[in-house]
């Protein structure tokens, strides 16, 4: 037998698509990489995928890496020699609804904005094209003509032999035992596993190998990875079946004299369908799929397969006999029930390893085949250069904090499998494993009308409805337009612009980092310039690449002691971020201590021209009436004061653009502050207010928001954020930053939309001539001007107050006019006012 190579810049565990599209692009990109397989390649979920291309996709990242995946695979067989598989057929994704529709319309401008080229058809379109297909009850389809379908076995061996080719050192029967950090590089503990009797075994050969970066691309075998990693990872299996029919007499006939179908998709009646040989292949996403080895998978499965469930598929294989006449006497040929990986959002997990150093994560991977090549690109990119050239955030592992057990993975991710063909709302809230994390108000709001939204775990108003409901008002009603909602969040927004409203932010994510070396730390981990004690700033870590990481208010407890504060859903992304940094800079700052302080502090935003009214009548002071005066407690700042019986670490700024405070309270006080303040808020007009109208009300002043317009992919001077760079200090990433250039540049726009819809923040942005020039990152609608706002990026010379451009919703183009900045009270008067 062969040596086995036992040092090596990259190793890549796993050998399906996902780990060869890996292996091939770090070889691209120059790196000695290997490939371990503790099987045969493919012998994981790829054998047994139907091998769709599918290029839908609501999510920016994901519509990348798809489309990546589909334009790659078409160059390998030049490339290799070897012939991919690659079935350019197309993709039909037909609508029974006018929702449905209103689903593609809003993912047309997504593909729009990546480049995914797409068409709409009618019903009579579709039926002169496919007569086979019955098209009377449909409202329309959305077409994908560079689509298609792959052999996953051929397309992984093309990879695999590309990668061999480019120097990729390729391991079967290699199975990972243990991983052990050496300061500089990774053990690798590895032992040689040999076939007996038809199981897969260990044998006494083992070896240990030194490599710099490991990546993980184990699929099903996720948990056994997490154990030995230590950490958590929430890709757990779920069962997926679908059947091969016989030879369909009306197939064979059409195909003597056309093309084959595209792969037909009815999202409404879950299921997709493409030809096999003169019959069909048909796969259902039903409800009821069961999660599969929560705690690992066993050493006898292998390449395996589960019993089918035919009863569990009897609805949709009735729609798919409706939807296709000729099959209706057609028999079963093969039947496939095997494990395919699930997340709780259904998005993979794909980046660096929380807590960890040169450990990478591919893992999750529902749709593995049109993923593989483009995780390969992107992922390659972010370990040789530092950062992928699109924000791969979404896909982050840490977007799922510690916080999440075993129990609440396998219940989310059934519910992501049922949820495939679900109607994607932007405003979409998924039931399962709710509620989990919840604040000591929870209760209290609920009873108030609040409907909640989750965010990394945690329940959060996103509005308060009506305690009893009108005749024809359901809050669990969704819409791609102005949803039932809309009306009581345009009525929290007017009443924090009129009078004061409160929103629950007890989901900001906060930590407290103190010691002789914070100050210096912080210096050159932010871009800003620090704060003085009791004052704050807004600020950004940037990635080495020079776009942005993170963004923080800090607020200076004390000279080496600060409380940083980050947006909700990136907690643990935020922690891990900082804590690695200081590490790194700790020898040279000295002492530094980082504490994730979210769970106990509460925090209510209170906002509007009456709040410093309301505060006036409950805080403890010896002054009251000039306790929150500007000369006491000016903008930007923070004191701790007393509210009735409660401390309270008060800031004195508001993401909504009012006079407004953040009070931050030991979380077992939370529910007698909400009293105290609810109590004395009647007499000034509070509201409680949720996130969906916080949001709008950002957006009237311009604010960027993190994961929308703050991201890997732009810097802070590419946000238009120059006043929060402070050029004249060294700081982390402010040499790549300054050689980007600006590239792009933030703007906001206000929008003369259609009567019942506003942007969502995925739209293409044209110019007056109709060429694209951009896209929005944030939309809603703005109760200061009366119409729908947006922000996003265009071109640097499109950054200008008055350029006229055009928005696509709802697939035509509406009037949109670039604005100064903070349109709504550009000068911060409201903010300031003194009283």
């Amino acid at each position: 037998m062969a040596q086995l190579k036992t040092e090596v810049k990259a190793l890549v565990v796993g050998g399906g698509a996902v780990g060869t599209g890996i292996a091939y692009h770090l070889a691209k990109k120059g790196w000695d990489t290997m490939l371990l397989e503790r099987d045969e390649l493919t012998s994981g979920s790829t054998w047994h995928a139907a091998g769709l291309l599918p290029l839908f996709n609501m999510g920016y990242a994901t519509t990348h890496i798809h489309k990546y995946s589909v334009d790659f695979y078409k160059s390998l067989e030049a490339e290799t020699g070897l012939d991919a598989g690659f079935f350019v057929v197309g993709n039909l994704r037909m609508a029974q609804t006018q929702d449905r529709m209103d689903e593609y319309m809003l993912y047309s401008t997504t593909a729009e904005t990546a480049g995914v080229h797409h068409e709409f058809l009618s019903p009579k379109e579709i039926a002169d094209r496919w007569p086979l297909v019955r098209t009377e009850d449909l409202r329309g389809a959305l077409f994908h003509p560079q689509d298609g379908y792959i052999n996953p076995a051929d397309v992984t061996m093309a990879m695999a032999k590309g990668a061999r080719q480019r120097g990729v050192t390729i391991e079967r029967k290699w199975q990972v035992d243990g991983y052990e950090w050496a300061g500089d590089h990774w053990r690798v503990s590895v032992t040689r596993m040999e076939d007996r009797g038809g199981n897969l075994l260990p044998t006494e050969d083992r070896e240990v190998i030194r490599a710099e970066h490991v990546v993980t691309a184990t699929g099903n075998h996720a948990q056994r990875t997490a154990k030995l990693l230590g950490i958590r990872i929430p890709a757990i299996p779920v069962e997926h079946q679908y059947i091969v029919t016989e030879q369909d007499p009306a197939l064979v006939q059409w195909r003597s004299t056309n093309p084959q179908h595209p792969v037909l998709r009815d999202a409404d009646a879950k299921w997709y369908v493409r030809e096999e040989r003169g019959g069909w292949i048909l796969g259902p996403y039903e409800k009821n799929a069961p999660a599969r080895f929560e705690y690992g998978v066993p050493d006898s499965f292998r390449a395996d397969l589960f019993p089918l469930d035919l009863d569990r598929i009897e609805g949709e294989y009735m729609s798919f006999i409706h939807r296709i006449p000729s099959s209706e006497t057609v028999g079963l040929k093969d039947d496939y029930n095997g494990p395919i990986c699930y997340t709780p959002d259904g998005n993979p997990l794909v980046g660096p390893v929380p807590g960890l150093r040169n450990m990478w994560l591919a893992e999750g991977f529902s749709f593995g085949i049109t993923a593989a090549g483009g995780t390969g690109h992107y992922l390659a990119q972010m370990m040789v250069d530092g950062e992928a050239e699109i924000d791969m955030a979404s896909l982050d592992p840490k977007r799922f904090g510690g916080w999440m057990t075993t129990e609440y993975a396998a219940r989310k991710n059934e519910e992501a499998y049922d949820h495939v063909f679900i109607l994607h709302h932007p405003d979409e809230e998924r039931p399962a494993a709710r509620p989990l994390r919840t604040s000591p108000a929870y209760d209290r709001q609920k009873v108030r009308g609040a409907q909640f939204g989750q965010v990394n775990g945690w329940e959060r108003p996103i509005y308060y409805g009506p305690l009893d409901a009108p005749e024809g008002f359901d809050h669990d009603t969704r819409s791609f337009r102005r949803g039932g909602w809309w009306q009581y969040a345009v009525d929290e927004a007017k009443a924090i612009r009129e009078t004061v409203g409160m929103v629950d932010a007890t989901a900001f994510a906060k930590h407290r980092v103190k010691g002789p070396g914070a100050t210096a730390f912080l210096d050159w981990f932010t871009t800003n310039k620090l704060p003085k004690v009791g004052r704050i700033n807004l600020t950004y870590a940037l990635t080495d690449a020079g776009t942005t990481r993170t963004e923080y208010t800090i607020v200076r407890i004390a000279e080496d002691d600060y409380y940083l504060v980050s947006a909700g859903a990136w907690a643990d992304y935020d922690g891990d971020y900082l804590r690695k940094s200081v590490q790194d800079k700790e020898a040279e700052f000295g002492r530094i201590e980082v504490q994730d302080v979210t769970t106990q502090w509460g925090v209510f935003a209170l906002a509007g021209p009456n709040s410093r009214a309301l505060l006036k009548s409950v805080i403890k002071d010896a002054d009251p009436e000039t306790a929150l005066s500007n000369k006491r407690f000016p903008w930007l700042s923070s004191h701790r004061i007393e509210l009735g019986m409660c401390p309270v670490q008060a800031i004195r700024v508001a993401y909504t653009g009012e006079l407004g405070w953040e009070l931050h309270h030991p979380i077992e006080m939370q529910n007698y502050l909400f009293d105290l303040l609810e109590k004395a808020g009647q007499a000034h007009g509070l509201k409680l207010v949720g996130a969906r109208a916080q949001n709008w009300l950002r957006q009237e002043k311009s604010y960027r928001a993190f994961g929308n317009e703050l991201g890997r992919d732009a810097t802070p001077l590419e946000a238009d954020l120059p006043r929060f760079v402070d050029l004249e200090k060294d700081f982390r990433g402010k040499a790549a930053m300054q050689a980007l250039g600006i590239r792009s540049k933030c703007v906001t726009v206000l929008i003369d939309g259609p009567a019942d819809a506003d942007p969502w923040g995925r739209e293409a942005l044209f110019d007056e001539a109709g060429e694209k020039v951009g896209r929005l990152t944030s939309g809603g609608y703005s109760v200061a001007f009366g119409k729908s706002i947006g922000m996003g990026y265009v071109r640097p010379e499109l950054a200008v107050p008055g350029t006229r451009l055009k928005v696509r919703m709802l697939r035509e183009l509406w009037d949109a006019v670039v604005t100064e900045d903070s349109p709504y009270d550009p000068s911060n008067a409201r903010l300031r006012q003194d009283g």
